[in-house]
């Protein structure tokens, strides 16, 4: 059975949507990095990081929230989360890749030093050069999303999870001026964020 390890107001988010939609059995064990329980002798001996998220699928251990993504939609819900189509296959590497350095690591410094840590411990050129840099990835995304519904052939795929789960954490796209790129908007929240897995992800807090 697969285990996976996080909190929810984490990278663990995309993780546990996943496993919703593939509707298979699975333990989740809260651990909250925050509060350094990702770095106790046992959790570390599953990831020696010392960070969330981590799965374990029989004899298999995983970091890296993308790739657990990828290697669940692939294992379980081939066909339907992920492609069939080798060339799909290589869109959906690539739009993760994408959102990993493009745009979520400006995000999340937009998000811990405006919202998340206390006053004393933001660092507010962070966030403001995420705002500057942001409209670049912002913009390439809602053009490619302008005449399709979804980010990989004509179906919601695991692509869409790990790049629309950047922006609908703890729903900051709200703080980053994404209502000025329609197409983007109308993805997150018609396509994305109402599906019935992800509506049920606040109870796995």
């Amino acid at each position: 059975m697969v285990t996976l390890y996080g909190q929810f107001m984490s990278r663990a988010m995309r993780c546990l949507w996943t496993l919703e939609e593939l509707g298979i059995d699975y333990e989740h064990v809260k651990t909250n990095q925050q509060a350094g329980e990702s770095h106790t002798d046992d959790y570390k001996r599953i990831n020696p990081n010392g960070r969330v998220p981590a799965m374990t699928d029989g004899d298999l251990v995983m970091c890296e929230s993308m790739a657990i993504n990828m290697y669940l939609a692939k294992k379980y819900g081939t066909g339907t989360l992920w492609p069939t189509q080798v060339e799909d296959e290589g869109s959906v590497m690539q739009w993760a890749i994408w959102a990993s350095l493009e745009m979520e690591w400006f995000v999340v410094d937009y998000l811990r030093h405006a919202v998340i840590y206390p006053e004393d411990k933001r660092k507010p050129e962070l966030a403001e050069r995420a705002l500057e840099i942001l409209p670049q990835p912002l913009s390439i995304l809602d053009e490619h999303l302008k005449d399709r519904d979804y980010m990989v052939g004509d179906r919601f795929t695991v692509a869409d999870i790990n790049v629309s789960s950047v922006l609908l954490l703890v729903d900051i796209y709200k703080k980053l001026g994404v209502a000025r790129y329609p197409h983007i908007i109308e993805w997150l929240e018609q396509r994305c964020a109402s599906r019935p897995a992800f509506q049920k992800l606040p109870s796995l807090k």
